[in-house]
């Protein structure tokens, strides 16, 4: 793999950026208008490639029995009330006082090891220690907590605050009733989501690094806490992670190893580290400049138990491009609260047991008169509530009709049952691994990156390169145009992308096809029409092989699956037109 700054220097952001631009992969977006910060367009390239990435991202998790769904983007208030993020999801906000610029407080000071609290920030600043990146003054705001959501109104009236959400994963925990009974109740059991996500970041200004309309691949997966074992982890405890535990140094240990030592807390959590190093890998991440970060106490999460960043090492550093955590009970815990609902689990057992218990019980016929329509809807609400809310109470409050209601003693009493059980209830423990589609983007960009000469390549995998081979007819001959449009068209009905280029000198159009990534190019010539062959010409060796017309698409499957090139044909020296044509257009 080629150094961070490529193989002859120079800023590999800004000649990737260029590329990007160039090629279609991605730009600013609103450019007509002076841009956006925070904002990018994927172009054609990009949206395939980023399409690919998503589709291994699925078909990975797809394998261990977990089932996408897709949920909202715009929610309720209330929602975000109960997972913490209206308390919780905030950055420290200053502002220049003489160039009027906002800045995330963190990014402009230097706090060292400490905790990033209002109060350590605060005397950074009030020591001088910050300066505007922008005009250079050192005279700021007091820093301030900022809500990184959007916030909006759900209908006409504007009286239903709501919020584009910041994560698709509480999509994933208002289904835990539906998925729970999908799955036939029976743990573990899991649910994907891919789509976006919005955050309101202060100052954005790294690209696809940090935007304010983002691309996630989030896993929820509802596990019961008491099971220790996981399925699989025989499997992989031998192969070897890249660990920066917390507060330790760098580590590259067996993953048995760091669960029996207890640097990573459990074997699922372990597991899906090593899934995720394993995506990641055949995405386009190097494996060699890849690690894992524990978070440090002062940088958890208010729901997480154990986070694990998976991080990659770019031109600019370390960039981390996803989490994989146990976020314990917190949030079907936090959402139980916030809305009464009945997200617990049961654990059967083959012993029955009789259990005394207090128990809320609506009054039904006094509630129908009353409450009409809603009154089954009221009722059910009743009797959710725990025994020790409604004892000894006037009222009680519920939800129901989207509205609050206060509910008199007379429609409600609470009472002591026996039941027989043959289980348990408990609230399910999560984990979650939570990843940013945009940032492995660009990751997977970087790393392939390799400039030398004047000649670019972008070594991308096979199965991600937005464009799967190059086809060309030598010439303009009917002939060979004929030949090589047939290709295409079979190609595109295998679900490969191709590539059809007639313009400019051979080695000019393997030129722009390896600054795109693309893996393979198909070469239609005079000898094609006698002999029924083409080439196929590796973008990483530039080998070339022929291989018989009929069967060139399924040759090219074959090498997209992992074959090597001299499996599916003859092989044939370099063309000369290549030769001493190495720049792109």
């Amino acid at each position: 793999m080629p150094n961070a700054k490529g193989e002859e220097g120079g800023d590999i952001a800004e000649k990737l950026l260029s590329m990007s631009k160039r090629r279609g992969f991605f730009w600013p977006s609103f450019e007509i208008y002076g841009g956006v910060a925070g904002f990018y367009d994927y172009g054609p390239l990009g949206t395939i490639f980023r399409n690919n990435i998503s589709g291994v991202w699925r078909r990975l998790f797809r394998a261990e029995g977990f089932y996408e769904i897709d949920t909202p983007t715009v929610n309720p208030e209330v929602v975000f009330r109960s997972s913490g993020h209206l308390d919780f999801f905030t950055d420290f906000l200053v502002d220049c006082e003489k160039c009027h610029e906002s800045f995330r407080a963190d990014h402009i000071v230097d706090i060292g090891g400490e905790p990033a609290t209002l109060e350590t920030i605060s005397a950074r600043i009030a020591s001088g220690d910050a300066r505007c990146p922008r005009c250079g003054s050192r005279s700021f705001s007091s820093p301030r907590p900022f809500n990184l959501m959007f916030q909006t109104h759900i209908g006409p009236s504007g009286n239903k605050p709501g919020y584009l959400r910041p994560e698709t994963a509480q999509g994933i925990f208002m289904s835990f009733q539906q998925l729970n009974r999908f799955f036939r109740e029976k743990l573990p059991f899991g649910a994907i989501q891919t789509g976006r996500g919005y955050r309101n970041e202060i100052s954005p200004r790294q690209g696809l690094v940090r935007l304010r309309e983002l691309n996630m691949l989030e896993a929820e997966l509802f596990v019961d806490p008491e099971q220790k074992h996981w399925r699989g982890f025989d499997s992989i405890r031998r192969e070897k992670l890249s660990l920066v535990p917390r507060g330790g140094k760098p580590v590259r240990v067996e993953i048995g190893k760091a669960v029996a030592d207890g640097i990573i807390g459990s074997e699922v959590l372990a597991y899906f580290m090593h899934l995720t190093m394993k995506l990641m890998t055949e995405v386009g991440i190097d494996p060699a400049r890849s690690r894992f970060r524990q978070h440090e106490k002062d940088e958890m999460a208010h729901y997480s138990r154990e986070t694990w960043d998976f991080e990659a090492e770019l031109s600019s550093g370390w960039l981390e491009l996803g989490g994989i955590a146990d976020r314990g009970d917190y949030d079907l815990a936090a959402h139980i609260k916030g809305s009464s609902a009945d997200l617990t689990f049961f654990r059967r057992s083959s012993e029955e047991r009789t259990e005394r218990r207090m128990t809320v019980r609506a009054n039904r016929s006094k509630l129908g008169p009353v409450y009409k329509a809603l009154a089954g809807e009221i009722a059910s609400a009743i009797e959710r509530l725990p025994a020790d809310e409604a004892a000894g109470k006037d009222h009680v409050s519920v939800k129901a009709g989207g509205s609050e209601h206060s509910i008199g003693k007379e429609f409600f009493s609470v009472a002591e049952v026996e039941e027989k059980v043959k289980g348990d209830k408990f609230v399910p423990h999560v984990i979650e691994p939570s990843l940013g589609l945009d940032r492995i983007f660009y990751s997977a960009l970087e790393h392939s990156f390799t400039s030398a000469g004047g000649y670019t390549v972008l070594r991308l995998p096979g199965p991600v390169a937005p464009i799967k081979a190059g086809v060309f007819p030598m010439t303009s001959e009917q002939g060979l145009r004929d030949a090589a449009a047939s290709i295409e068209g079979k190609m595109l009905a295998a679900g490969m992308e191709p590539y059809y280029d007639e313009t400019g000198s051979i080695g000019r159009r393997y030129a722009r096809m390896d600054e795109v990534g693309t893996p393979y190019c198909i070469t239609v010539d005079n000898t094609t029409l006698d002999e029924e062959t083409v080439t196929i010409r590796e973008r990483d060796t530039r080998r070339q092989v022929r291989t018989p017309l009929d069967d060139v698409v399924n040759s090219l499957a074959r090498l997209l699956s992992g074959e090597r090139l001299d499996r599916v044909g003859v092989l044939t020296e370099a063309a000369e037109e290549e030769k001493g044509e190495n720049e792109a257009e």
